[in-house]
């Protein structure tokens, strides 16, 4: 019997909770056998979304995400942004959306339609503080803290 792949996706910068909860919540959603590969995206594809570059480099990103317990493999996204290549390339039974990637969902929906995949795309919820959760938020507070020092 083969196991259920699900495939989340992320930049992971300044590792949080909450990451940590959407992957673990992500691999549930397969079941107990369930084997979780993650996409890690690339330094330049955060810059190109975000304006900024991620504080920590890609591989290492990747290397952090692979040694969590939950995850069966971390590889790191094409430079283009190829959702239809991973797809392709991973073959998950399920895609975990995160609460905050809308826009992912919407790339997943369009190539599920379009190649007439049968993959469920899931949602996973928001987890912890509200203040700490994003990788950007805690980066503010960081620098805040910083300030008030000064």
């Amino acid at each position: 019997m083969r196991m259920t792949k699900v495939l989340a996706s992320g930049v992971f910068d300044l590792l949080h909770y909450g990451h940590i909860r959407y992957l673990e919540e992500a691999k549930k959603l397969g079941g107990p056998d369930a084997e979780l590969i993650v996409i890690v995206a690339r330094d330049e594809t955060v810059c190109r979304l975000k304006g900024s570059n991620p504080v920590i480099p890609e591989d290492q990103r990747r290397a952090v995400i692979e040694a969590l317990k939950v995850v069966d493999e971390a590889l790191l996204g094409f430079e283009d942004q190829d959702l239809d290549r991973v797809i392709q390339q991973v073959k998950p039974d399920i895609v975990a959306v995160g609460h905050d990637q809308d826009a992912i969902r919407r790339q997943v929906e369009k190539i599920k339609k379009a190649r007439e995949l049968s993959i469920e795309i899931l949602t996973v919820g928001r987890f912890g503080e509200r203040d700490l959760d994003s990788s950007s938020k805690i980066k503010r507070r960081i620098v805040e803290g910083a300030r008030t020092r000064a």
